[in-house]
């Protein structure tokens, strides 16, 4: 057994952040499950940071039933994306593994409006499924913002994606 702590692949330097995120693409009756933490004024897909030493399908599987308080099967990677945008003040080095999920099909659903709220580290989280062919993911600010058009058309084998949004 480690007796190490946790540690999440997520190192500052200088004004500069380097990140290894994953996260879920739950699609039902052509929704996908986006997530808003706090009141940004964005949303993203629901999970986390990978720790030191775990390997991401289950660094997500452990994200999910945090922040979901669900299960969630995880299924075949669908995007590695290597994200580069500014947050904060800083230059953000994200790598991203974007894995296809199912939820139990007791997992709440309807058509806009937040299903489910709650909270992980401190933060407030809420769970809304979004229609993929209207303009609300658009105006919901989701990011990363290509992500829009690639969740409209999952690729039959992972893609790799590298991605500068605005100016770094």
């Amino acid at each position: 057994m480690n007796d190490l702590p946790r540690q999440m692949v997520h190192f500052p330097i200088g004004d500069r952040l380097f990140n290894y995120r994953v996260a879920g693409i739950a699609l039902r009756q052509g929704h996908v499950l986006i997530c808003r933490e706090d009141d940004d004024d964005y949303v993203m897909l629901p999970g986390g940071r990978v720790e030191m030493g775990e390997p991401s399908t289950l660094a997500l599987e452990r994200e999910l039933a945090e922040e979901l308080q669900s299960p969630a099967t995880i299924g075949r990677l669908a995007y590695t994306v290597e994200n580069f945008f500014r947050h904060e003040g800083r230059m953000v080095h994200e790598l991203g593994a974007y894995y296809l999920i199912e939820l139990p099909v007791d997992y709440p659903f309807r058509s806009g409006g937040v299903v489910r709220e709650t909270e992980d580290a401190g933060m407030r989280l809420q769970f809304e499924w979004i229609d993929l062919a209207g303009d609300g993911l658009a105006e919901r600010h989701l990011r990363p913002r290509f992500m829009i058009e690639k969740l409209r058309r999952i690729p039959p084998v992972a893609e790799h994606v590298i991605f500068h949004e605005g100016h770094v």
